[in-house]
């Protein structure tokens, strides 16, 4: 068969194109080529939270009302909340550096269950960054575009999604290294505007403290000291979206280029000053220039207009800093697709999820989760329309779900390290209790606030995936149990003299080679199987492995190493125990990401040195199999025969029942 006919070559070529050559597991330098450097952290990780001053500073400062004298003391709580929220996850990476974020930190301190509300209520937040992102990155750029363009722009934020999907299927870091200049002309364009806008009112300074020193008395006068602090905790909360995106840094640690610790401190300390400015200065300029919403457009979209207007070349200018500012949301929504497919590989390492979910393409990414992020992004882009409001309301409560979770977690852990830290205890305890009343209080207001208004519809979600999270863990405990029950998982070695003495096997007799994953009941059921359906025909066994990396295990080709030595010592078990019943055995094995391609390939070279193999595989089977089960349970043996049998080689599928 020559190679362009082989089946699937066409379709190998086609993803070679798009997603990119497979990576080298070998390469002792590999970790460090796709690991994130402080500077791409802060543009893949740090956008989330820079980009989310286009809608949260928005959102903050048009429910002020006809109060936007409060915009001060707005900005200067919003200026308090990031730093507060940085310090906590800064101290919450030193704490937990294997990383996990939210779910892995609640799992760890309040329990597992309370990790999978956690751990669901970030995934779904994950989704929800993607899809707001998009959405806000569609809003800027039809704000300065012709109306009658305003149809296509659910059409942008579907292609713009579909792009993403692709490049992070490619890998991370080349999906971060082709934002890079839109993040860098963002910087640029808004700091130029915001020095423009401070430069053309300076003069009105003065007037400006004179509006605000009125409007508290006014205030003060008509709602009071309590109607003021309500108007303004009011604003603080629906405002929480300029908050997201801080928490992916601790979720994404395992990207980060060593000492990870360290460069995420350094991503944070960027993402906390950035956010900062520049949501505070928005906040300031509202008021400074009296900024009121306009029909279709962001406040930003009418605060950069006023600014230009009247200045050479002013419409030009707006264009390409709205431009700058969709393209960095396009740029956060990245944020979705690096955090959402870590969090389900997590959950699927601990088996909440489908155990699929924590496998690695050969580019080394998560793919299946970046599939579904992508997946479940475009339903909540459809089912909203892209009402950025909407979508903040129900993003901004799925990010202070798992934050609250998070900080208290981390309050219970500092308090009770008084004896190992007793320095530092107090300050620790104290700064996680500051930020779980702030997440807790932001969380409280929205979903009171905004229930009827789309927040039910994200805790429905949240609740339900937790729910569907718990069934997934109880089929593979009962299927773990039973097997243990009717398999054996271990067997004494009859004759161990024989294991140094039984000859090697020998090519040229019948042999059955034995596809295993692992040792233990299926491995040994399938092995025994083989002589009772075949007596006296086999004489040699070759046990074939695949050792597959996971998210769970990939950290460079010392990884890979360690996980030869693993796979060798598996192997050896089930080589012992055939010899010691008289039978001429061995193994062969590899490592790889793609278990159904590399097991194919292997049992094809197999073939070559022992022609008259047949190969075995074992394959669960119920009694009332239906479809979750062929989705928990996965197709991996069937999916193989086929490769094989495409290939001229002989496998056969021995069936183990489970009741």
């Amino acid at each position: 068969m020559s190679l362009d006919t082989e089946p699937g070559f066409k379709t190998k070529l086609i993803r070679r194109l798009v997603f990119g050559k497979p990576r080298d597991l070998e390469d002792r330098n590999l970790l460090h080529r796709i690991a994130l450097a402080p500077l791409l952290a802060w543009v893949g990780l740090g956008a989330d939270g820079l980009s989310s001053s286009a809608y949260g500073p928005d959102e903050a400062f048009r429910t002020l009302g006809t109060h936007t004298y409060l915009a001060i003391p707005l900005a200067v709580l919003v200026t308090l909340t990031i730093f507060v929220l940085c310090m906590c996850y800064g101290r919450l990476i030193y704490y937990f550096p294997q990383g996990g974020g939210g779910y892995g930190v609640a799992s760890a301190l309040l329990g597992k269950r309370v990790g999978v509300i956690a751990g669901s209520a970030l995934l779904i937040d994950y989704v929800l960054t993607i899809t707001v992102s998009i959405a806000a990155a569609g809003a800027a750029l039809f704000s300065f575009l012709p109306e009658a363009l305003l149809p296509l722009k659910i059409v942008f934020e579907t292609m713009s999604i579909l792009v993403l999907v692709i490049l992070n299927i490619r890998g991370v870091r080349e999906s971060v290294m082709m934002l890079v200049p839109v993040f860098i002309v963002f910087a640029v364009m808004h700091l130029a505007m915001f020095a423009s806008a401070l430069f053309q009112h300076w003069a009105l300074m003065g007037t400006t403290v004179h509006y605000v020193t009125q409007g508290f008395d006014s205030g003060l006068s008509t709602l009071g000291a309590g109607g003021l602090m309500l108007v303004l905790l009011h604003a603080y909360s629906l405002g929480g979206g300029t908050y997201t995106g801080i928490e992916a840094v601790s979720n994404g640690l395992p990207l980060m280029r060593e000492p990870r610790v360290r460069t995420a401190s350094r991503t944070l300390l960027y993402m906390g000053i950035s956010l900062a400015f520049v949501a505070t200065s928005l906040l300031v300029f509202y008021l400074l220039w009296n900024v009121s919403p306009q029909p279709d457009k962001t406040m930003n979209a009418v605060l950069f207009e006023a600014v230009a207007q009247g200045t050479p070349y002013g419409e030009l200018f707006v264009a390409l800093t709205l431009l700058s500012e969709g393209a960095l949301l396009v740029i956060a929504a990245q944020t979705g697709f690096i955090g959402g497919p870590r969090v389900l590989a997590n959950l699927a390492l601990d088996s909440w999820v489908p155990r699929r979910f924590g496998a690695l393409s050969e580019r080394l990414t998560t793919h299946n989760g970046i599939y579904l992020m992508g997946a479940a992004s475009l339903v909540a882009l459809f089912y909203t329309g892209g009402d950025i409001r909407q979508l903040v309301v129900m993003y901004s409560i799925n990010v202070f779900i798992t934050s609250t979770l998070a900080m208290w977690g981390m309050t219970r852990l500092t308090l009770h390290s008084r004896e190992k830290e007793p320095r530092r205890w107090l300050r620790h305890t104290v700064l996680f209790a500051v930020g779980t009343l702030m997440c807790g209080s932001i969380l409280l207001l929205l979903i009171l606030e905004k229930f009827s208004q789309g927040g039910w519809v994200t805790l429905f979600v949240t609740c339900a995936f937790a729910a569907l999270c718990f069934v997934v863990r109880q089929k593979y405990d009962s299927v773990q149990q039973k097997l243990d029950q009717q398999l054996p998982t271990d067997i004494a070695i009859a004759h161990p003299e024989r294991i140094h003495t039984t000859p090697a096997p020998n090519p040229e007799q019948p042999t059955a080679g034995i596809l295993v994953a692992s040792y233990g009941g299926l491995g040994i059921h399938t092995m025994l199987n083989v002589f009772r359906a075949f007596p006296g025909h086999y004489k040699n066994l070759v046990f074939v492995s695949v050792g597959i990396v996971d998210a769970g295990d990939f950290k460079g080709a010392f990884a890979a190493e360690a996980l030869r030595e693993k796979q060798e010592a598996m192997l050896q078990r089930y080589v012992d125990l055939a010899r010691s019943l008289g039978i001429p055995a061995t193994y062969r094995y590899d490592i790889g990401t793609e278990i159904v391609e590399e097991a194919t390939n292997l049992c094809v070279k197999v073939a070559q040195e022992f022609p008259r193999i047949t190969f075995f595989s074992g394959k669960i089977i119920f009694t009332n199999e239906g479809w979750f089960d062929r989705i928990l349970h996965n197709q991996t043996a069937f999916a193989i025969q086929r490769r094989l049998h495409w290939a001229d080689r002989i496998m056969v599928v021995m069936p183990v029942r489970i009741r």
